[in-house]
């Protein structure tokens, strides 16, 4: 992996976590009668999002990249892993202070 490469998987992951911020702000903002409850529906719909977003990813880098899947599916683990562990231990946190 080059630096470039470097770069951008960390710009990749550094969005993801802005859009997890930002889904989790919406999901307070409009769960107005249980913000805990926002909170989880907004992790939920985040971890199909960011999949999706990864796999899009993957899918320019192979097409425009000209990188093989072998090569880009350790990438694409790392880039939906990082954004959607922090999404699945807020669920999980949040989770708890449900019951």
């Amino acid at each position: 992996m080059h630096i470039i490469s470097g770069i951008s998987v960390a710009a990749i992951v550094a969005a993801g976590l802005v859009i997890l911020a930002v889904c989790l702000l919406l999901g307070w903002r409009v769960s107005r009668a249980n913000r805990i409850a926002g909170f989880v529906r907004a992790a939920r719909l985040f971890l199909p999002l960011w999949l999706l977003s990864a796999a899009v990813n993957m899918w320019y880098a192979m097409t425009y990249g000209g990188h093989t899947f072998v090569q880009e599916l350790p990438v694409f683990l790392l880039v939906f892993a990082i954004p959607a562990a922090a999404a699945m231990v807020i669920w999980w946190r949040v989770s708890l202070r449900l019951r």
